[in-house]
């Protein structure tokens, strides 16, 4: 399975076309369109949500709500189109009164990307760069979800901190990454606990009056996850590399660790690695889950924890120093309209990767023809792997 998204940040529309999908699986728009509205939610948003109301509409590979096996198309429309018409003309001469982007936003695509591809204009790099693109990302991989809750996968995110303010989460989360969905999303900042909730809020306020924004972290997880999902032969085929890949993959994210992570670096290897026992019921089974569901590049059955860190949203009401690209002279960076903070949105577009990688992880164990035959796979693998168990 994999994908393929086109279409600018001010363009008509994102388009995203997902290959691979097998035959027999079926589709809701309502869970897809469900997905791109908690992207687009958040403390912290900018004035660009208040303008688009992110649905997806599904143009081919779907048959009365069944995927036929075919590359499957969305779009996603871009309301505010129709404020860029002439900026963003697909064809015709340029308008002479037209105001190229010369002052590339530090932390941005805006410099390299010119440089890079010869451009005078940063909008050439910036309409693309920009993470209005990763709405295509989560309308297609509503497809993966659809896929990995037929097979019992659950997928969620959640916020543990933005900028200086934390949730000082139990390590447990670990083994039992179990939270009241209900918790996350009526949070405004996607954390489970309401005082957190309200100390990154008020982080956040204080930042939008003094022209800043914020990065912070949060967690996906998986659940129901059987093991033996990627491989150990070659480093590239490692289901560690493919989702540090995939979220590295998302705007402003600086940092990834399964499991543990970086604390796994300052204990004995006692303390980190997960012993193994026995069970007649579940067969091979870990008591702990330090390393967050992976080992040798594959999934243990237990449950897939990452974490990821994000950085401040390079877009700064009050600007930073850059460089005229036409005069060669200091200047104030560019201000395209943008939010505070978007770590909340980045959780369920990392949700997203993580969907996409794990639905192609089963697909590439099980088979990729049809629901029918890949259930009867998986259930023939669970078998034997349980009784070799014994």
């Amino acid at each position: 399975m994999d994908f393929v998204t086109a279409g600018e940040s001010h363009g008509p529309q994102l388009t995203a076309i997902v290959g691979g999908v097998p035959a027999g699986l079926k589709i809701s728009e309502t869970n897809i369109n469900s997905d791109l509205a908690r992207r687009q939610s958040g403390y912290g948003r900018g004035g660009r949500q208040q303008i688009e109301t992110d649905k997806a509409t599904i143009t081919s590979g779907v048959r009365f709500g069944i995927t036929l096996g075919t590359p499957i198309a969305l779009s996603v429309e871009n309301r505010d189109w129709q404020n860029w018409k002439e900026r963003m003309s697909v064809f015709g001469d340029a308008p002479e009164a037209l105001q190229r982007e010369v002052t590339p936003r530090p932390g941005h695509a805006d410099l390299v990307g010119v440089l890079k591809n010869n451009f005078d204009d940063c909008r050439n790099v910036l309409e693309r760069a920009s993470a209005r693109e990763t709405a295509a990302r989560v309308a297609a991989a509503g497809i993966a979800r659809e896929f990995l809750a037929e097979l019992g996968v659950e997928v969620f995110s959640y916020v543990i901190r933005i900028g200086s303010a934390a949730w000082d989460e139990p390590e447990s989360f670990l083994r039992t990454p179990h939270l009241n969905p209900g918790a996350i999303e009526l949070s405004e900042v996607r954390c489970p606990d309401a005082e957190a909730s309200e100390r990154m809020k008020k982080v956040i306020d204080v930042a939008h009056v003094q022209g800043e924004s914020l990065g912070g972290v949060f967690r996906v997880a998986a659940t129901g996850l059987i093991p033996g999902l990627g491989d150990f032969a070659a480093g590239p085929d490692r289901l560690t590399s493919k989702l540090g890949a995939a979220l590295f993959g998302i705007p402003a994210i600086k940092g990834v660790e399964f499991g543990l992570g970086f604390a796994a670096a300052q204990r004995p290897g006692s303390e980190v690695h997960d012993p193994i026992a026995q069970t007649d019921e579940s067969g091979f089974v870990r008591k702990s889950n330090n390393a967050g569901g992976l080992e040798g590049g594959m999934t243990t059955g237990m449950p897939l924890v990452v974490t990821a860190a994000m950085k401040p949203i390079p877009t700064l009401k009050t600007p930073l120093e850059t460089v005229n690209m036409d005069t060669m002279e200091p200047a104030l960076a560019s201000k395209e309209r943008s939010d505070v903070c978007a770590v909340p949105a980045a959780a369920v577009v990392a949700e997203a990767e993580v969907a996409f990688v794990l639905a192609n992880a089963y697909l590439l164990k099980f088979g990729s023809d049809n629901m029918t035959d890949i259930k009867a796979n998986m259930r023939s693998y669970l078998h034997r792997v349980k009784t070799q168990s014994r």
